[in-house]
């Protein structure tokens, strides 16, 4: 395709433009698995410039892609048909604080980190951080619904967004929701709009409903023998009377690799439980913790550690919070790579689930490991495995397929918190087989050539680990 540069520059200032290799390089990737290189990238500076870069985008039907910090998991920002990357990081002010109302407005580069810390002086907060926070964007994590180890208490993106201004794929800016926390004036648009993973406009402004910041917290930590005792545990604090903040589970594959690399003289267990209580009050803390602690030591859990010591729980949830890089170095030539990355089950089956991720790594000839926030049913795991086999990719695309299946067959979903686009999608089109027109007619009315992160979610193709390049060095 031609994209006349010139006329990008033009709108964004040519140190905005880049169309030079090593850019391209840089913008062909997320987190994900997969690669396809960008034609050129832009960042605007404004909403203004957004809407003269989508009217030439669609009067020339080029493909644009919105990208945050480009931490996705799936390919969200990755560019198949090449086209335009549009690099929002640029936009990041926040516009406005309004504690009386309990909201905020800011644009989409906005980090999540910086807006909590621009908060924290109105003694409030955005309380749905992802682990990548530092970096992840707002724009980014309400385009996928993201949420984090809060979300048993506190819910995802959705939750908090009551309205934004949106450009459409031609052009034309709109604005969605209102300012107050309950709207019943026809379609809930923006809520349409948080989760749509880019296809179906660029999100250039949100209002986001706030919480106050809990005066006091609490951390414990379980030791489990027995991975179904840790669900079995994990089901009953679910359902008690008690809304733990945080609750989180690690296996022994992650607690091995916290060991090994970190050296974390973690014991040795089949899992580890963390848990988290929070709110205005120590009086009001303390009798749910002692409700957990009952429960864990119910279903045979030990060595339990309690702090409200800021640097103790910080201590405590470190290993959680580096997980990631740890199963990177768990066994010499292995690489930690994102497929089956975050569906969700029914809390029940927690356990089950965690085992099965087990048995089909061992089945396939990969490793895959269990870990997540358990509490809102999410389940993250990783595949572990030696990425130059041609071969390998193949084990880890049965084992992904195999444990898709089952999630799908006790009630569960693809994706609790981290999206679809490419990895994810010939699984959740399955689970979603009786509405995807449905979602086809809606991208088609609001995006009818087709140029806003074309080729994601239900228009994905079916074969993941030939619809793109993929980003490591594959022999044979």
């Amino acid at each position: 395709m031609k994209i006349d540069i010139e006329n990008l520059k033009s709108i964004v200032g040519k140190n905005n433009v880049s169309d030079e290799i090593a850019d391209l390089y840089v913008y062909s990737s997320d987190a994900s698995v997969h690669q396809a290189m960008p034609s050129v990238v832009v960042r605007p500076k404004n909403i203004e410039d957004v809407q003269k870069i989508m009217r030439y985008a669609d009067m020339e039907k080029i493909p644009v892609v919105p990208r945050g910090a480009g931490s996705g998991t799936s390919g969200h920002s990755v560019p198949i048909d090449g086209g335009i990357v549009l690099d929002l990081k640029q936009m990041n002010r926040i516009l406005e604080i309004r504690p009386y109302d309990m909201l905020c407005k800011v644009e989409p580069g906005v980090t999540i980190d910086d807006l909590n810390r621009a908060l924290k002086p109105y003694d409030l907060w955005y309380p749905t951080p992802p682990e990548s926070g530092r970096i992840a964007t707002v724009g980014g994590t309400i385009a996928n619904n993201g949420s984090g180890v809060k979300a048993i208490k506190y819910g995802a993106a959705r939750d908090y967004v009551i309205g934004m201004k949106v450009v459409l794929a031609n052009g034309t800016l709109i604005t969605l929701g209102a300012e107050t926390r309950v709207e019943a004036s026809g379609y809930q648009l923006h809520r349409l709009m948080v989760g749509s993973e880019g296809t179906l406009g660029i999100i250039v402004e949100v209002s986001l409903s706030l919480r106050r910041i809990p005066k006091f917290a609490a951390m414990g930590i379980a030791n489990f023998n027995k991975l179904e005792e840790a669900g079995e545990a994990i089901s009953e604090i679910v359902n008690s009377e008690v809304i733990p903040s945080t609750l989180e589970l690690i296996d022994d594959i992650g607690i091995m690799a916290l060991n090994k690399t970190l050296d974390m003289k973690l014991p040795e267990v089949e899992a580890i439980i963390v848990f988290e209580c929070d709110g205005r009050t120590k009086g009001a803390v303390n009798p749910d913790l002692e409700v957990l602690k009952r429960i864990c030591k119910r279903h045979n859990g030990f060595g339990i550690k309690v702090s409200s010591d800021p640097q103790e729980m910080t201590k405590m949830y470190s290993g959680r919070k580096k997980l990631f890089a740890a199963l990177s170095r768990y066994k010499e030539g292995f690489a930690c790579t994102s497929l089956a990355d975050d569906m969700a089950v029914p809390n029940s089956k927690i356990a089950e689930c965690a085992r099965k991720i087990h048995e089909i790594g061992k089945r396939h000839h990969v490793i895959m490991n269990a870990y997540g926030h358990c509490g809102s049913g999410v389940l993250h795991t990783k595949i572990l495995m030696d990425t130059t086999k041609k071969e390998q990719w193949e084990d880890a695309r049965q084992a992904v397929e195999e444990i898709y299946d089952y999630v799908r067959n006790v009630g569960g979903t693809a994706s609790g918190e981290h999206g679809i686009a490419l990895s994810k999608a010939p699984s959740w089109k399955k689970e979603k087989a009786v509405s995807l027109a449905l979602m086809r007619a809606i991208k088609k009315a609001f995006d009818p050539n087709n140029i806003l992160n074309p080729h994601k979610m239900q228009d994905a193709p079916d074969d993941w680990v030939t619809a793109t390049k993929l980003r490591y060095q594959v022999r044979g």
